[in-house]
């Protein structure tokens, strides 16, 4: 599955696809029911499951290939990682690696790594077991974070050490390797990759911009999870840290989106995974684009 950006193409890396854990009501906060209802149309079946009262969603990484470096985007749960707050990340052994490599990538060939923020779901391929110990998965490449985000999870610095575990098996190794990159502001990657801060899921979360003129995309993280959120965007879901500023930051990436007509590459939405965002009066709503092949 490729897209391209002007003279980049995009790849979707799947660690795995399913249902949310929680009805939609629990996962969404100012959820309203029948609001909900009223975008069944184009809701069932690809992006909610009415019989199971869950929302469809999808965690895979994004590789961008430009001219001149492989960028790869946010890197799933990872295998082997004791996350036993939440199921869906705990203890896998999904074949990751090899899905990246059926595209023409090894982990050596890869130049960034871009973390857009340090959920669990976000950051485990970052590292991968061997001989009992935690390394890097990506050797020659320089892994980007926020200094906001990994001061939030360093239990060394951080009041919250509830994720010590994480932040140990999947943040501190690449740091005493010395192949991190700590972001205070914005950061340009390559020619029209550009890095920003976009507040509110967590509070060091950060975007990616890409490309130029009329052909562009934006790599949302979180920021935005479900496509129900381009039409509702002041439906935050319960992890969002900072309730306002998260729908906020989401109001503001979409407007970029309509403005520039940007193809949006969330983290999460289920088939065909990629949406442009278009206006209808003051409403917003996606435009699914499916791969050129």
């Amino acid at each position: 599955m490729t897209w391209s950006i002007g003279d980049m193409f995009v790849s979707r890396i799947e660690e795995g696809l399913g249902l949310s854990s929680v009805s939609p009501d629990k996962f969404l906060t100012n959820f309203d029911i029948d609001v909900f209802r009223s975008h069944a149309d184009w809701l069932v079946p690809l992006h909610y499951d009415p019989e199971e009262d869950r929302l469809v969603s999808s965690i895979h990484s994004w590789l961008i290939r430009t001219p001149r470096h492989t960028i790869l985007l946010d890197t799933c749960s990872g295998n082997h990682k004791d996350r036993p707050w939440n199921e869906r990340f705990h203890q896998l052994n999904t074949p990751y690696l090899e899905r990246l490599r059926a595209v023409g990538v090894s982990p050596e060939e890869v130049d960034y790594v871009f973390c857009t923020h340090l959920h669990s779901d976000h950051c485990g391929w970052n590292t991968r077991l061997e001989n009992g110990r935690w390394v890097p998965t990506f050797p020659n490449a320089k892994y980007l974070f926020s200094r906001a985000e990994k001061n939030r999870w360093d239990p060394a610095v951080s009041a919250d050490n509830s994720r010590a575990v994480l932040y140990n098996d999947s943040v501190l190794p690449i740091i005493e390797s010395r192949q991190a990159v700590l972001l205070d502001d914005a950061f340009e990657m390559d020619r029209h990759l550009l890095v920003e801060p976009a507040p509110g899921h967590t509070v060091g979360h950060m975007i990616l911009k890409a490309g130029t003129g009329d052909d562009r995309g934006l790599f949302c993280g979180d920021a935005i999870h479900h496509p129900i959120q381009i039409c509702e965007p002041t439906w935050n879901t319960r992890f969002c840290e900072d309730q306002e500023q998260s729908a906020r930051t989401r109001r503001e990436l979409l407007e970029y989106c309509v403005e520039h007509r940007a193809l949006l590459f969330p983290m999460h939405f289920a088939p065909p995974f990629v949406a442009g965002v278009f206006a209808r009066g003051d409403r917003l709503f996606p435009a699914f684009v499916p791969p050129r092949k």
